[in-house]
């Protein structure tokens, strides 16, 4: 019999399981996650490589004209050494993740969960996944509201594959200006947080000025009609950030 469930594990049935518990499901980008991974045994004796935890989300890629979406860890942490988990036994792990500052924000399509896994050799790898919602850190919080001062209305959030940044996607804030100087001189702003510590953000803004004339067609049929700038926010910079950003968009809108 005991050859017969180890069979039986080795496919995922009756197979070791795991839960990760969060403290709660609500944090700030740059929070500690608190929690409890617990294992509980199966039906046969599992040695257990290792437990895994990952914050993950998806984002946009496209490949020969058509969009795919991807998954990518933002972090990704060992937990413990090697273990064996005995039948119907169950184990508690603490847990305790830094979500980098820049973790995704869970507004638009954003979605961002906490994926756990057991690595068991010759079986199926248990696994657990809990959605968790994330807030703005301070410093974002202040360069969105400061665009939204300025006439903007927030329209899309999506996460979208990215050469040459830490991770293999940006998440852009998609704005549109609805009240203001700017409607009527920009189709868009594009918001995205390319690195952030709790006492600076880089900030990518790409300016893109609405069709005008005959130049203004073409400059957008050639796609230049798009502008990047990017921009360094010090937390002391805060006061005057919305005059930052005024000024900034005026020169190229």
């Amino acid at each position: 019999m005991a050859l017969f469930n180890k069979a039986l594990a080795s496919i995922g049935i009756g197979n070791a399981k795991v839960d990760t518990k969060l403290e709660k499901a609500k944090y700030t980008a740059g929070d500690v996650m608190r929690g409890i991974v617990e294992v509980k045994g199966g039906n046969v004796a599992q040695q257990v490589d290792s437990i895994y935890v990952s914050v993950m989300t998806t984002y946009v890629r496209e490949t020969d004209d058509r969009k795919v979406v991807e998954e990518a860890a933002v972090v990704k942490e060992k937990l413990n050494e090697p273990f064996t988990i005995n039948p119907g036994e169950v184990r508690e792990f603490p847990l305790q993740l830094a979500l980098p500052y820049e973790t995704p924000i869970t507004q638009g399509k954003t979605r961002v969960w906490v994926a756990t896994g057991l690595d068991i050799k010759q079986a199926v790898d248990p696994a657990d996944k809990d959605y968790i919602d994330v807030h703005p850190t301070v410093m974002a919080e202040e360069v969105l509201d400061g665009v939204r001062a300025l006439g903007f209305r927030l329209r899309e959030v999506e996460c979208e594959h990215a050469r040459l940044t830490k991770y293999p996607f940006v998440q852009e804030f998609e704005f549109v200006p609805v009240t203001g100087e700017y409607a009527g001189k920009l189709d868009e702003l594009e918001v995205s947080f390319l690195q952030q510590s709790k006492e600076e953000v880089e900030v990518l803004l790409q300016v893109d000025r609405r069709a005008r004339g005959l130049g203004g067609f073409l400059s957008e049929a050639m796609g230049t009609d798009e502008t990047n700038i990017r921009l360094r926010i010090s937390r002391q910079q805060l006061s005057g950030l919305r005059k930052m950003l005024d000024e900034t968009i005026r020169r190229f809108a």
